[in-house]
């Protein structure tokens, strides 16, 4: 293991630094061999989509289609390391509850099928069969379908996510909590609102059109690496890059591209952005206010003197309704504010708005930095004021770009993967299967943790994921996991996850993206939709781990039939046979899959209509709407100058809650996690030095306790007000009542602590928490579930 230091990286985001990387994490799995050939098939029109970022692919790929985390995900899905039985006889689960994250998912590939035998506190083989009939009779006796939860990783497949979605609504419930929850929900229901749709309006070939590329929020060189091709390509060709995130991100700042040879020769990089503005956790929303503030001021002034029209109104005039309500609001809105809110000066504003108003074509990327906020889905409505200020909307080398995380995650919910389904997709599916779906709304993470945590869930199934690790509050939630009847984990490697299990408790092993899928009629291929909604074909072409693995699609379709039995109108093993079977029927209901068996098999498959790309607003009011967000602040306001504000962050060496190592190269971190950021002038002002230990108290207004203990305390250059640590370890500081009213997503990257020198005395935490409450200080709590949108 990695020895712990804290030390500065001077390379540029890339280059040898990921070669290196990359290397050493195919020998870590013992794979160096079939790795780099697996490597060779990613992203290639007859090959295999990534299971990590969906960043989509160019439409005449290289050889070279990968990056450093996606070759790390291949590395950790291709390890020779293997989980079997004889593991899980060695050990209790007690035993490996203790274990870190990291070393559970090390110890390899899942082979069995297990369960929970209560008796000896271990996992014991048991017959797939088996598996299924103790699933079905366990979801069979609950009295209400609505007392088991559903979960869905962004990894499932389009074929696998249908079927899932019509077993469940077949079964009777529409409770379908998703990894989107926890992401990027904010977009999927703020820019309906705004535009008309829940998805970006952007194709990778714009970003080669693009004269300005805005960044909010998103760390293209960790969490979406092949995106620095697209920035790097824009910035040399003199696109301005204009980035907005609380780090200076080293992918940010310059990026030495692996398939440049000269760049790798020279041991030169590229400037990726021309600015780039660290603002405050919370503050991008005052940063948006500020530039189209100054935009607004500009025009006015260009009017008045008869110069050119800064706004696109002929844009505005024929698209949209709302400008004068927004042109109010930001008049009003007081430069003070902006300031205080954002951390920047009115002068870095106006040098972001100046190279917008310049230029003809803008993208504007985000990414989590803007979504998991109190606010997420007011904050990604303004994003689309900015662009439709310009007319950046349906233009191209323009438009709203929000960066995706899983590879699937957005397909999932173009499938039907939803706890709150229209009328008419509901139609379509009774028109197609014959039987009638429930139609009351389900429950989203939020609502399901609630609700377990109430008494009134019994079961839950999850396809894919980490869901014990990626939830908030974990003192709460997963204590509320452990009083279930029944959890089943579809799963690759042993995660967190299986551990805080119900009275029974299944792990079933599944295929990988790499592995051949073999089935009645053959071969089989699944689909995926990436980030800009291109539907491709992805075939593995490696051995399975175990003989004993099914595909997600088999595991599906053996859980519908044992759980449903004769009164199921599906034909599940015709499905399972033919994966094209399955397509037919998901055209069947979505007609925007049309010809979709057809579309597949034509390299690089094809893209689902953006009606807002096209200028189409699907909106009641038939146009798109700017949309007013009140103030500046993205969360709740905190008047204590004591504490700071937390935004939970993703390691460079991590893929959500897969760790690939414990460290973390571009910021220097090294051996180790359970490190704070914070800088120089926040540590003085607490008495705090580099290397000191603290731990992190969240402000809670509940009167519950929040503390993660022990963090090592790193200086770095990071906005004053605010700190930052990883995520999952701090996961348990983020209350499950602070969340945003509208999309329900987790304020992952706002969360109010206050930090104490480690070892102190714990019932001062009491203290702190009373006095907030006395305080009235509240973050929304709102009842009710969100309508469908």
């Amino acid at each position: 293991m990695t020895a712990k230091s804290v030390r500065p990286y001077h390379e540029p985001a890339g280059g040898w630094g990921a070669l290196k990387a990359l290397s050493e994490a195919l020998l870590v799995q013992r794979v160096p061999l079939k790795g780099a050939a697996t490597l060779s098939r990613m992203n290639q029109p007859d090959g295999f989509d990534c299971p990590g970022c969906a960043w989509p692919d160019p439409k005449h790929t290289s050889s070279f289609e990968f990056c450093e985390n996606g070759g790390k995900a291949i590395a950790w899905e291709t390890t020779s390391k293997r989980c079997t039985p004889e593991f899980f006889a060695e050990h209790t689960v007690t035993e490996l509850a203790s274990w870190n994250d990291h070393d559970l998912e090390m110890v390899g590939r899942l082979t069995h099928p297990m369960a929970y035998d209560a008796v000896s506190d271990r996992y014991l083989p048991v017959e797939w069969s088996d598996a299924f009939d103790m699933i079905g009779r366990e979801l069979r006796a609950l009295p209400d379908p609505n007392m088991a939860e559903f979960y869905t990783s962004g990894r499932t497949s389009n074929e696998a996510a249908f079927l899932y979605q019509l077993f469940v609504r077949e079964y009777g419930t529409n409770n379908f909590p998703d990894c989107s929850n926890m992401c990027h929900e904010a977009t999927s229901v703020g820019l309906p609102y705004s535009l008309g749709v829940g998805k970006g309006t952007v194709l990778l070939e714009d970003f080669d059109k693009t004269d300005c590329i805005f960044i909010f929020g998103q760390n293209p060189g960790t969490n979406s690496p092949r995106m620095m091709t697209s920035l790097r390509n824009a910035a040399r060709r003199g696109a301005s890059i204009i980035s907005f995130n609380p780090f200076r991100e080293r992918a940010l700042e310059r990026f030495q591209a692996p398939q440049s040879p000269v760049e790798m020769i020279t041991l030169s990089s590229t400037t990726i952005s021309s600015k780039l503005f660290q603002v405050r956790v919370g503050g991008d929303v005052a940063v948006l206010k500020g530039i189209m503030k100054i935009l607004v001021e500009a025009d006015e002034a260009a009017r008045a003197a008869e110069q050119p029209e800064i706004l696109d109104w002929d844009f505005i005039r024929g698209h949209t309704v709302g400008v004068e309500a927004l042109i109010d609001d930001l008049k009003r809105t007081q430069w003070p504010d902006i300031e205080r809110q954002s951390g920047l000066t009115r002068e870095d504003m106006e040098y972001a708005a100046g190279a917008y108003m310049k230029v003809e074509r803008a993208i504007l990327v985000y990414g989590m930095g803007i979504t998991q906020h109190w606010r997420g889905a007011n904050n990604v409505q303004q994003i689309a004021n900015l662009a439709l200020l310009r007319g950046n909307v349906g233009r191209d080398g323009a438009g709203v770009c929000p960066v995706r995380g899983h590879s699937n995650v957005q397909g999932d919910r173009t499938v039907g993967i939803t706890e709150a389904p229209k009328a008419d997709f509901l139609e379509r599916l009774e028109q197609r299967f014959g039987f009638k779906p429930p139609a009351a709304p389900g429950h989203n993470v939020v609502t399901a943790l609630e609700a377990m945590i109430r008494g009134e869930v019994k079961a839950f199934f999850a396809m894919g994921g980490n869901f014990a690790a990626a939830i908030p509050d974990w003192q709460a939630t997963q204590a509320a996991l452990g009083k279930l009847d029944l959890t089943v984990h579809v799963s690759t490697k042993l995660n967190r996850s299986h551990l805080i299990h119900g009275r029974a408790a299944l792990i079933l092993p599944c295929l990988g993206r790499t592995e051949i899928d073999v089935q009645a009629s053959g071969p089989q291929s699944i689909t995926v939709e990436d980030s800009m909604s291109m539907v491709h074909a992805s075939g593995g072409r490696n051995k399975p781990a175990s003989e004993h693995l099914r595909s997600e699609v088999a595991i599906v379709a053996g859980v519908a039939k044992a759980t449903l039995g004769e009164r199921t109108v599906v034909d599940w093993d015709g499905f399972l046979g033919d994966y094209d079977r399955i397509r037919d029927a998901i055209e069947a209901v979505f007609p925007i899959f049309q010809g979709y068996n057809a579309r597949i098999r034509v390299p690089g498959g094809f893209h689902l209509t953006s009606t807002a790309r096209e200028r189409v607003w699907a909106t009641p009011s038939g146009k798109a709407n700017f949309l007013v967000f009140p103030g500046c602040g993205e969360d709740p306001p905190q008047s204590d100058p004591d504490f700071l504000w937390l935004t939970t962050i993703r390691s460079h060496d991590q893929y959500n809650t897969t760790l690939y190592s414990m460290s973390d190269r571009y910021r220097g971190v090294f051996g180790q996690r359970d490190v704070v950021f914070l800088n120089e002038y926040e540590l003085k002002r607490r008495g705090l030095a580099d290397g000191d230990r603290v731990d992190l108290i969240t402000a809670s207004t509940d009167g519950a306790e929040r503390i993660v203990r022990n963090f090592r305390v790193v200086a770095y250059s990071f906005p004053t007000g605010c700190c930052a640590a990883y995520y999952p370890e701090t996961n348990p500081l983020v209350p499950l009542y602070a969340y945003d009213p509208l999309s329900f997503t987790p304020s992952y990257k706002g969360v109010p602590v206050r930090l104490v020198r480690f070892p102190w005395n714990s019932c001062r935490v009491v203290d702190v928490a009373l006095r907030y409450r006395r305080g009235g200080r509240s973050a929304a709590n709102p009842p009710g579930r969100r309508p469908a949108a």
